[in-house]
């Protein structure tokens, strides 16, 4: 699957990207940039849905960008409740898709 980054920004100007690492996400290994946001590393791996809501069991994914709103919510390394869009990647982080209010024990080992 092709990736998409943003590499030069307008205003920012030329994105530094960290080393190449494996993150894995529902059992499948993806390619990211260590420090990059895992939101970002998620899209740019065709990922779009983060979690699913409680009552209606809608899809939710990056809304805000900023870790203001909850919508990027995933359990990360077994922590749920982690807002995607501000936290870094390192490698060998273990990511699920959260359901609900994501409870530790959702974590497979």
């Amino acid at each position: 699957m092709e990736t998409y980054r943003i590499l030069q920004h307008p205003i920012l100007g030329e994105i530094q990207q960290g080393k190449p690492v494996e993150i894995e996400v529902d059992g499948k290994t993806i390619s990211a940039f260590e420090g990059e946001p895992i939101a970002a590393a998620l899209l740019a791996a065709g990922i779009r849905v983060f979690r699913y809501t409680t009552k209606r069991h809608e899809a939710r994914g990056v809304f805000c960008a900023i870790g203001r709103c909850t919508d990027c919510m995933m359990i990360v390394d077994g922590i749920p409740n982690v807002r995607t869009c501000i936290t870094p990647v390192k490698a060998g982080m273990k990511i699920q898709t959260q359901v609900g209010l994501g409870k530790p024990q959702e974590m497979q080992p």
